[in-house]
């Protein structure tokens, strides 16, 4: 087919092509699209101001917990007596595709996984069902079940520390619980207040042995006495003479003393009172956690939000709350409340630094177009696209329910450059036929016509590329949907401004005197137009010339290629810096509180000597809103560090040199552990650390040995610290044997000796005590004199014999052994695991990690009937790899469906899909510069990067084809279109790159999760450059002369 043929056959299909649509119209409807556009504007305007505020998207991972106490109970009892009840009856809840167990000293807790997405309420009443059918399996005497949704991404909104230099440790935890607490349950979005820490205020029935074997009295008989003599109860409703009373028993302690004196048994004529055989202390439970704020003992207390409460407002309120109970002297003098965590600290402080980055880019996208253009009035019009594309998607925002965070706001800002592609597109063609004809009104007409194509291409290719994202499931698709939602509302709201707005517009600003300095940059352009061109037209005349920069194209391609296999430069999400630090101290199984502490102490003061703001800990175990255990021998400390800007180091520097820090302390038999912080919400593995492997097998002893094999050979791993495994911590066990047959001769029943053991060692709350309307339990047990030795434990009075009355001890009946015991036991699918945990160091890669990983796990031989599996990020980014490289070609296959329907040819759309691959090139460029890896976010800007990068061509190419329409041979339509689609092209690119550099640098809190996505699209798309005004002409002519031939042929 030649030229002239060719020419002959669009032009005909041209004169059915639309004769201006919505841009006709408009310009002859000014004023009607500009109060449209202002209606817009101020309706948005309004509902920004009412969208809910957050950091991340509401992410719910479904997930039901029901926890059980059982105080006292060794790890092993509680698995085979609750744990595997409860797991057996709530595995078969609908839909649940995990069920994972931690069983612990006196407590089980089965969590039930379901898939993201899943309806949590819905599940939340089929397990409570399950678990009622459970119940009647369960031991008698514990405490009943608890079951609640659990979100571990959900921080709590506040945590305080409240201290008193005048209140003791209890009345001031008396003061928190009963007081303060409720004062903010009923505040709009808390969902509910945990308090911990402190001593809590219990009276302790010690009863002296000897004198109640002395007596005749046995534990059980004292036992009964206190239930029965301390009671309170309706009595019913009588008449008395014309009046209907109610009646009311109340046989209650009104005073300790009234409980001192209690009567327990008359014997010959006499009464025995509680205080004969017992002694009656007004004490506190046992210490189990200690509680300080840069070394200040306090009560912690937690704020928990409701899951789609807007935290900023939830915050205020409770900030409100305090001062309130200032100003009304409801709080007393001497209480101090300092927050620890804030959670809208770092939420404002992430979403201005999004909101600023969006403003700045806008700012410097607008300088880069009044560069281009010189004119005003003309940068403003093509401006105008980014506050009305803006609203818009707020608009959208709020009917769809989204919230304002770092992944909207983020949208915003990375789409801010590309929101004035469209509208430059048009105005330059509008200006550019004012200047060609003196009828500026068809003239706007006849540009819109021209490039009405191009802009619905190039929307369309963009929205193609980003759109399978909304349609993936898990983790994923719910983080990054709102992103790409906001995006393409702003895009395709710029596109209707492209398309109305601003020929409506155009058409009545015309051309201004120029500017000495505009003279000079418009002679720039021309020059640097000219220069390309005759480049251009080199090009196409040289074959050799044309095949040596076809093979530098390539070559660098292949470079590029090498970098994207490179396993080490993956990853999954970038971490985002909260400037906060974790730290673990573990001690030695068995070691006391009171130790624990004195080495949490020597970590305080290093901390603080390193340069640390504040110091939250915690020694005797773990507490974050319901999550909690007690543990002697642990304590975490949360180091709050400078803010961002006024430090030049990251959390995990201060993390590294705090262990290099402890490393020159001599604490031996303390285990020491930090991590830099992250976002809690933003975990892809199932397990407890970046790393986690799980060993499943039913030998506990066989599984240690495994754990421990398995953690030397991670121990070679360059890239991955703070290595453990969760059966490592073995304690002490007492283990009393029972000697049946002794225990059967003696009228006995091993029950009986066990809750004798029991009572006399955990104590037992056989009742309680109120005073002035608060509540206080009675326990009642032993000395610890009495038991602190195993010569006073065999003393023990069990029981008495019925018949003779004689007492009964345990060393008649039993013998004490000391054996070595789990302090946790993990389970997955009712069967048991161990956990091997380990975080990665410093700046090493999870792709990097998991290669060597995955060299360990072949290497490592396993016993038959055990298994090795992966649950930590690097099994997460095998299966997100996939996903990830599958939306990656289906964005690719899109664009290509959009053009080839846009050009109704393959031969177009062929050309302009080449250029993508090639811009590649610059994506390896920029992350391999700026040292950032292959994120999900990077992979996620290659992906919008496939819409982008083809608009340039698109461009080029349209000009190409209505310059061949209207008579032009091949070479002289591409050289002219190299010299007329510059300007465009730069302004496009420019407009978008510079729109993107704030967050490509990235120097404001959270801009780290955005960044390797703007690193991607300025790179790749600035090398772009080169590729659609060097590369793609020399394709098209290529492509172009084969198929002409080939057409000739036949």
């Amino acid at each position: 087919m030649t030229d002239k043929h060719y020419s002959t056959h669009v032009t005909q299909d041209n004169l059915n092509h639309n004769r201006g649509g919505l841009a006709r119209w408009s310009i002859h409807h000014p004023i009607g699209i500009v109060m449209l556009a202002l209606a817009v504007i101020a309706i948005g305007s309004l509902l920004y101001k009412t969208l809910p505020v957050d950091l991340l998207p509401h992410i719910v991972k479904p997930e039901i917990r029901v926890r059980i106490l059982n105080p006292g109970v060794s790890a092993k009892i509680m698995e085979d007596k609750i744990t595997r009840t409860l797991e057996e009856q709530l595995a078969i809840t609908e839909d649940a595709i995990s069920v994972v167990s931690t069983t612990r000293e006196g407590r089980s807790a089965v969590n039930l996984i379901f898939q993201y997405g899943k309806d949590i309420d819905l599940v939340l009443r089929d397990a409570s069902t399950r678990l009622d059918r459970a119940k009647r399996f369960l031991p008698s005497g514990i405490e009943p079940p608890i079951i609640y949704k659990r979100d571990p991404a959900q921080l709590p909104a506040m945590e305080f520390v409240i201290s008193s230099h005048k209140m003791d440790a209890i009345a001031l935890r008396t003061w928190v619980d009963d007081v303060l607490s409720k004062w903010f349950l009923n505040l709009p979005g808390v969902a509910s207040v945990e308090v911990g820490g402190g001593l809590v205020r219990e009276i302790h029935i010690l009863p002296d042995q000897k004198r109640l074997a002395g007596q005749g009295i046995s534990i059980k008989d004292l036992i009964d006495a206190l239930k029965k003599g301390n009671i309170e109860g309706a009595g019913g409703r009588i008449y008395i003479g014309n009046r209907e009373v109610s009646s009311r028993i109340d046989a209650r302690f009104q005073s300790l003393e009234q409980l001192k004196r209690m009567p327990i048994k008359v014997a010959a004529g006499s009464t025995i009172q509680l205080q004969e055989v017992a002694v009656i202390r007004d004490v506190h439970e046992d210490e189990k956690l200690r509680v300080r704020l840069n070394g200040v003992s306090g009560i912690k207390m937690t704020i928990q939000k409701r899951p789609n409460a807007n935290t900023i407002e939830v915050v205020n309120s409770v900030r409100l709350r305090i001062q309130k109970l200032q100003k009304q002297n409801i709080l007393p003098a001497d209480i101090n409340i300092e927050a620890v965590e804030d959670q809208s600290i770092y939420i404002r402080s992430a979403l201005n630094g999004a909101k600023f980055a969006a403003i700045l880019g806008a700012l410097l996208a607008m300088l880069v177009v009044f560069l281009f253009l010189g004119n005003f009035l003309r940068t403003l019009i093509i401006g105008s696209a980014i506050p009305i594309a803006v609203v818009v998607t707020f608009i959208l925002m709020q009917i769809s329910g989204l919230s304002l965070n770092i992944m909207t706001l983020g949208g915003l800002a990375v789409g801010i450059g590309m929101l004035v592609d469209n509208t430059i597109v048009m105005l330059e063609n509008v200006t550019r036929h004012q200047r060609l004809q003196t009828d500026h009104q068809q003239a706007s007409i006849n540009a819109a016509i021209e490039v009405n194509g191009a802009i619905i291409a190039s929307t369309s290719t963009n929205l193609a590329a980003i759109i399978p994202f909304l349609f993936i499931g898990g983790f994923l698709g719910l983080l990054f949907q709102e992103l790409i939602f906001t995006i393409s509302a702003a895009i395709v709201a710029s596109m209707i401004v492209a398309l109305t707005l601003v020929p409506a517009l155009g058409s009545r600003v015309h051309s201004q005197k120029r500017s000495p300095f505009r003279i000079k940059f418009d002679q720039g352009m021309d020059f640097l137009q000219n220069k390309l061109a005759r480049l251009s037209e080199t090009l196409l005349n040289n074959k050799s010339l044309r095949l040596l920069i076809f093979s530098i194209f390539v070559i660098l391609l292949l470079s590029a290629y090498s970098f994207f296999r490179a396993p080490g430069k993956f990853d999954l999400l970038p971490n985002l810096d909260s400037g906060k630090v974790t730290i673990r101290i573990a001690t030695d199984p068995g070691t006391s509180l009171e130790q624990t502490d004195h080495y949490v102490r020597k970590v305080e003061t290093l901390a603080h000597r390193l340069g640390a703001v504040n110091i939250f800990t915690v020694s005797g175990g773990f507490v974050f809103g319901r999550s909690s255990f007690e543990s002697h021998n642990n304590a975490y400390l949360i180091v709050q560090i400078p803010p961002h800007q006024q430090r030049n180091y990251s959390s995990r520097t201060w993390a590294r040199n705090f262990m290099r820090a402890v490393g020159h302390k001599k604490m031996a038999g303390v285990r020491v552990y930090s991590y830099a912080n992250g976002i809690r919400g933003l975990r892809l593995g199932r397990g407890n650390d970046d790393i986690s492997l799980r060993i499943q097998g039913n030998n506990l002893d066989t599984l240690r040995k495994l754990g421990d094999q398995l953690v030397k050979k991670l121990r070679q791993s360059t890239g991955i610290k703070n290595i453990k495994h969760s059966l490592e911590e073995q304690r002490q066990e007492l283990t009393v044997v029972i000697d049946k047959i002794r225990t059967a001769e003696l009228g006995l029943d091993p029950d009986t000796i066990s809750k004798a053991i029991r009572q006399a060692i955990n104590g037992e709350i056989v009742t309680d005590y109120v005073e002035q309307g608060r509540s206080f339990k009675i326990r009642l047990r032993l000395p610890s004199l009495e038991i602190n030795n195993v010569q006073n434990l065999q003393s023990l009075l069990v029981a008495r014999n019925e018949k003779t009355r004689a007492p009964i001890y345990l060393r008649q009946v039993a013998k004490i052994l000391f054996l070595p015991a789990p302090k946790q036991i993990e389970r997955e699918n009712q069967q048991r695991i161990i956990e091997i945990n380990a975080s990665l160091r410093g700046v090493s890669s999870v792709g990097e990690v998991a290669k060597q990983i995955d060299t360990i796990r072949q290497q490592f031989k396993l016993p038959d009937g055990y298994s090795l599996y992966d649950a930590g990020i690097t099994d997460a980014l095998k299966k997100n790899k996939s996903i990830v490289f599958t939306l990656v070609l289906l964005a690719v296959f899109l664009v290509f469906v959009v053009l080839a329907v846009q050009y109704e040819s393959l031969l177009n759309p062929l050309i302009i899909i080449l250029s993508i691959p090639f811009a590649l090139i610059g994506v390896a460029m920029g992350l391999d510069w700026t040292d950032t890896s292959l994120s999900l976010m990077a992979w996620l800007g290659v992906i919008m990067l496939i819409g982008i990068v083809v608009n340039n061509a698109i461009v080029l190419i349209e000009y190409i084809e209505l310059a061949r329409r209207n008579g032009q041979e091949i070479q002289r339509a591409i050289v002219d279109a190299v010299r007329l689609r510059l300007r465009p092209i730069l302004m496009t690119t420019l407009t978008t790159v510079f729109g993107l550099l704030p967050l490509a640098i990235g120097n404001t809190e959270g801009s780290e999760m955005l960044q390797p996505l703007a690193i991607t699209i300025v790179f790749g798309l600035g090398f772009s450059v080169l590729v659609s005004l060097i590369l793609v002409p020399i394709i098209y002519q290529t492509l172009h002369h084969y198929h002409m031939k080939k057409d000739s042929k036949a």
